[in-house]
């Protein structure tokens, strides 16, 4: 059973309808896991990495964002087809068709993941609004952490992810910063359509960071666990294995809101690359360990305005991307314990799956009261992104290529090219960030 679903809920992939008025668009009722997906990419995580790669290295790094949009492409759009395919998440596919072995290895490695990136995107917003509004750190973490697990308590699903459609609107901010900042338009073109590659260990550990925060595991079994979610939601769904004549449908509505959400992120990451690289580099501002004191380095280059618009996009996106970094590992966990799992369920008819999610939101929050500081390795986390996705990559390509697991919905083509060179360029880069650090 399911939290009760609006009687005329409209299915975007069954073409216009009447009730889709100009008060919600009909781009915007169709795109869903993949805008999310794409928006939560840029996290807090992800704003200090672009700003350490714009700070550090300037415009050097911009290509990064050119290379990696068609691989996040690739590799978001097989995971949502699993998903839409199957009616399983992946750890679900993984438990029914791979050795219990394999399945409990990803599960740890990406509960791990996620839980020092949770921890470190709370923090990262508690430090985001002490510029804005001076109080007590720990304060803002705990009421960060209540905000972002009530929301996913208390509303209805539907609900829920419209206010997740919502919050990617505070990415926009970015763009702000860009038009306040002064930028070497011409330098930047140069760079990003003819890269000059440092072969040295931290150019090559940001880079690893790069691609760690746009190809995440945690987005893969994201976007994955909300197409099956959305079969809940459209009851004239049902996997494609089961229903293969609504795939053209399906597939073509799964394109669009990847490429779309991935296109909007990637323009994100390059706005804050380009705003750090306009001013904190020039001015000698190289080394940027949490995105909130990116924030704080802005204010007296650029204003007190561009530094106020930039805290308040890593709030936004920190509501944004919490809930999903909670959400991926109850989903990822559930599926593999065989556990009643799905946001768009009462509490009460998936106990343990909320319990997940609550217990990782704490942990991550008990983090930021450590010894350690979180908010300094924001930018490890991405790396520690980068190089657990590598596995999980690789045998996430192997399932979406079986014919008996994904009927003829198996990943082939230019789709399936592109995957395994998103995997194969990640391994790579996570080899030649590890080499020179054993020279």
């Amino acid at each position: 059973m399911t939290r009760s679903k609006p009687k005329d809920r409209n299915d975007p992939e069954e073409g216009p309808s009447p009730t889709v008025g100009p008060s919600r668009p009909r781009l915007f009722h169709l795109l869903g896991p993949g805008l999310i997906t794409g928006a939560s990419d840029d996290d807090p995580s992800g704003i200090a990495t672009y700003s350490q790669a714009g700070a550090q290295f300037a415009y050097g790094l911009s290509w990064a964002m050119l290379i990696s949009y068609p691989l996040m492409v690739a590799v978001q759009m097989i995971s949502a087809r699993i998903g839409r395919t199957t009616g399983h998440g992946i750890a679900g596919v993984l438990r029914l068709h791979y050795p219990q072995w394999l399945l409990t290895i990803i599960v740890v490695l990406l509960l791990t993941a996620n839980i020092i990136n949770l921890g470190a995107d709370l923090g990262a917003m508690a430090d985001a609004m002490t510029l804005l509004l001076p109080a007590p750190h720990a304060l803002y973490v705990l009421l960060f952490a209540a905000i972002c697990v009530s929301m996913q308590l208390f509303l209805e699903y539907t609900r829920y992810v419209s206010v997740l459609k919502w919050l990617t609107a505070a990415l926009l901010a970015y763009f702000g910063v860009l038009v306040i900042v002064h930028v070497d338009w011409l330098k930047l073109l140069t760079h990003t359509l003819w890269p000059h590659i440092q072969w040295n260990g931290a150019y090559f550990t940001t880079l690893v960071a790069i691609f760690g925060t746009t190809i995440s595991p945690y987005l893969f079994f994201w976007q994955a666990s909300e197409e099956v979610e959305d079969l809940r939601v459209y009851p004239r769904r049902t996997d494609l294995v089961h229903a293969p004549g609504q795939g053209p449908a399906a597939l073509r509505r799964i394109e669009l809101d990847t490429f779309i959400g991935m296109g909007f992120s990637n323009l994100v990451a390059l706005a804050i690359i380009v705003s750090t690289a306009a001013t904190l580099h020039p001015h000698g501002v190289t080394n940027i360990q949490s995105s909130a004191q990116a924030a704080a380095a802005l204010a007296p280059l650029a204003g007190k305005f561009a530094s106020a618009i930039f805290a308040l996009g890593i709030i936004g996106t920190g509501l944004l991307a919490v809930p999903v970094l909670a959400g991926s590992a109850a989903y990822a966990i559930g599926e593999a314990r065989r556990w009643p799992t799905g946001l768009g369920r009462r509490p009460k008819e998936a106990q343990a799956f909320y319990a997940t999610l609550i217990i990782a939101t704490i942990i991550g929050m008990i983090i930021n009261f450590a010894p350690v500081n979180p908010i300094k390795a924001l930018v490890w986390s991405a790396v520690i992104n980068g190089v657990v996705a590598v596995p999980v990559m690789a045998v996430m390509m192997l399932l979406a290529a079986r014919c008996d697991i994904m009927g003829p919905f198996a990943v082939r083509g230019t789709l399936k090219v592109f995957g395994w060179l998103a995997t194969g360029l990640m391994a790579l880069v996570v080899v030649a960030m590890l080499v020179p650090s054993f020279a």
